[in-house]
């Protein structure tokens, strides 16, 4: 009879354990369902038909018509259609490469030297972080007036060591270093990750080591970096695939008040830009949405190249 109670008990029990994780598991599923919806509407559907219409001839004012591979053959090889596809990926490369490296440079310095400041770290944080959430209208407006090749302050600093004026935006080959100083001066939100990185390294590290007699730069170069590869990593990885996005502000300096778009011989027609081009002002909507599909083929692509050989964890 005690065996009998002992396991109606244990029958009961695992009733109510099922019912409280069937009760969690609706609750949980309930939680995330906005977020689900979210994915499916503005991610999931908008990808399945740029997919689909990359396979079409349309114009957005009439149906589109199946074209299949047209699209892309003719971004690749018709320079009649889209002369500048390969100039534009040439560009948006040029600036990911100079860019990056750059941008996190500055970052993780910026970071290093808030992080070593006694006081006044929340204010720099925010002054540092002012840039990211600024709109790209006005950080576009502030830098053509400091890239100024008269009135520009820039130009007046290097006046200031003897050094010959720039014309940053008006000369090809200075188009993309001066985009991607735009991008490192934006770099507010990498100090931020690169600081919660720097704050969640040890300090009986640093203190075994001053004790051992290891100077700043062995310190910084033997544990700070490698104690830092997981955020560098995660920065490098966004970053690259921001970079390849990047639209708002070129589109601010070449191209928003009409005329050509690209800047003096092209040098600032970035992929996305170029993109944006053919959508909304030649209506090759079909070529557009061909042109999405390969740069998401491209990000994908050097996203799996820094998973596969880009260290990414502590040594």
């Amino acid at each position: 009879m005690i065996h009998n109670a002992n396991q109606h008990s244990r029958l009961v029990q695992k009733h109510k354990t099922m019912n409280f994780r069937k009760r969690d598991s609706i609750f949980g599923l309930l939680f995330v369902l906005p977020v689900i919806i979210y994915f499916i509407i503005f991610l999931l559907y908008p990808m399945g038909t740029a997919f689909y219409y990359s396979f079409t001839d349309w114009n957005m004012r009439s149906e589109p018509n199946w074209v299949g591979l047209q699209n892309y053959h003719q971004l690749f090889f018709d320079r009649l259609h889209y002369p500048y596809f390969w100039q534009s990926l040439k560009v948006t490369c040029q600036y990911v490469l100079i860019s990056i490296p750059l941008s996190l440079t500055m970052a993780l310095v910026l970071a290093l030297m808030v992080d070593a400041l006694r006081r006044g770290q929340d204010f720099f944080k925010m002054a540092f972080y002012l840039p990211v959430i600024t709109a790209d209208v006005a950080v576009a407006t502030i830098w053509r007036w400091l890239y100024d090749p008269i009135y520009g302050l820039l130009n007046m600093f290097l006046g200031i060591f003897g050094l010959p004026a720039q014309n940053w935006l008006w000369n090809a080959d200075m188009v993309i270093p001066s985009l991607a100083i735009i991008s490192a001066w934006q770099c507010g939100g990498s100090m931020i990750i690169f600081l919660a990185g720097l704050k969640s390294i040890p300090s009986e590290l640093y203190e075994v080591s001053s004790i051992d007699g290891a100077s700043s730069w062995q310190r910084f170069r033997f544990i700070t970096l490698p104690m830092l590869r997981p955020t560098t990593f995660y920065l490098l990885v966004t970053g690259t695939i921001g970079a390849f996005q990047v639209f708002g502000l070129v589109y601010t300096l070449f191209g928003a008040g009409g005329g050509t778009i690209g800047g003096p011989d092209q040098a600032g027609l970035t992929y996305v830009l170029y993109l944006y081009q053919q959508a909304m002002r030649y209506y090759q909507v079909g070529g557009a949405n061909a042109m999405s599909m390969i740069l998401l083929v491209i990000i994908f692509i050097v996203t799996y190249l820094q998973f596969r050989f880009v260290p990414q964890n502590y040594v």
